[in-house]
């Protein structure tokens, strides 16, 4: 066969991306093909910098060239990725590519813990991360981060003050927790929590970012619908320990965002606390909370379930140092990394195949 760009594009069309079911050319992920003799260059753009099917792809396009093409030529195939979005271009957060909530029903499951490793592990991976701490009333993202007492420094923008948030592990942070003294109570009213998270919203240099994740409070208040009637929410993560009490509240957390007026895609369920596996006893698995809760939930509600994260000590300490656990080399680091590729995948999953997400428009 004739070595030429559209023939080497027929051939790299027979290869599917495993998650989103269609062709690399299809997909326009086949850029820059450069032709010199023997010698042929060429970017597959990825989705996500968290792929983990990056050398199954490359591979599968290496095997797809040499049957046609014989093993003659040099190809040198560039992995490189440019995560997608279905947000158009707004006044409210232009840059950011896609809006992620993290919710559970009920408090107490990890779910700060897990959205800050979330966090960290997707900035790991090479996106550009944000995360907004939207529990007014109890923001933790300070102390896990270890950023208590630091304060963000303000821009002026026209007539407007912005707010530049902190940045810590590659992550660009914003709480109520830098704004108000360590140990004050923040009780405040709905509607002054809400006028909060606005502020957190559309008064912060966010800039480009692939992902900004949105660290909930507990149950279904004020904070989720004043958060869907400001922006479209790309997804939701359902996060929930395996126990029945904690099982119902996270139901009830995912069908808040199933309503019709809201509709928010849900990415999947985490199923934190999963078992305790003690550290002299690495093979051994404890089941305290009960055995696949999260995976009955995500089958009954039909969706994906992302991770199960393990329970153990390391992960109390990381949180309690502000290093988070995923910054550690083990088990833990492990699940968190394998959370943060799955959630990655469902996003781009998601972009590809659903409608974009419309601000919620909720009439009292």
């Amino acid at each position: 066969m004739q070595l030429t760009e559209e023939a080497i594009k027929k051939t790299l069309s027979r290869v599917q991306d495993p998650d989103l079911k269609k062709d690399l050319v299809t997909l326009g992920m086949i850029q820059k093909i450069n032709i010199e003799g023997r010698k042929v260059s060429f970017n597959v753009v990825l989705t996500t910098p968290a792929c983990p099917l990056k050398e199954v792809i490359k591979n599968n396009c290496l095997e797809a060239l040499e049957e046609d093409f014989g093993h003659t030529v040099k190809w040198d195939i560039n992995m490189t990725s440019q995560v997608t979005t279905v947000r158009d271009a707004t006044p409210v957060l232009p840059q950011v590519k896609n809006i992620i909530a993290i919710a559970s029903g009920k408090g107490g499951v990890g779910k700060s813990t897990t959205a800050v490793n979330l966090a960290v592990a997707l900035a790991d991976l090479g996106a550009k991360v944000g995360l907004i701490d939207a529990d007014i009333s109890g923001p933790s993202v300070p102390t896990m981060f270890n950023v208590e007492g630091e304060q963000p420094s303000v821009k002026k923008v026209g007539d407007k003050n912005i707010i530049i948030p902190i940045v810590q592990y590659g992550v660009k942070l914003m709480s109520i927790g830098f704004l108000t003294p360590t140990d004050s109570a923040v009780v405040w009213r709905g509607p002054m929590a809400s006028s909060a998270l606005r502020q957190f919203i559309s008064d912060v240099d966010w800039g480009e970012l692939d992902y900004l994740l949105i660290d909930l409070p507990p149950g279904t208040s004020d904070i989720h619908l004043t958060m869907v009637q400001t922006i479209p929410v790309t997804g939701a993560v359902i996060v929930t320990t395996p126990q029945k009490v904690a099982l119902a509240d996270a139901s009830k957390g995912l069908s808040m965002f199933r309503q019709p007026q809201i509709n928010v895609p849900i990415l999947g369920v985490v199923e934190n606390m999963a078992y305790f596996t003690p550290e002299e006893l690495p093979n051994n698995k404890y089941y305290l909370f009960g055995k696949e809760g999260g995976k009955r939930l995500a089958e009954k509600y039909e969706v994906s379930l992302l991770g199960e994260i393990p329970i153990v000590q390391s992960i109390r300490e990381s949180g309690d140092t502000g290093y988070p656990a995923v910054m550690k080399n083990g088990l833990t680091k492990e699940a968190y990394m394998k959370l943060a590729e799955t959630v990655a995948r469902q996003i781009a999953i998601r972009n590809a195949s659903d409608s974009k997400t419309e601000v919620v428009e909720i009439k009292a």
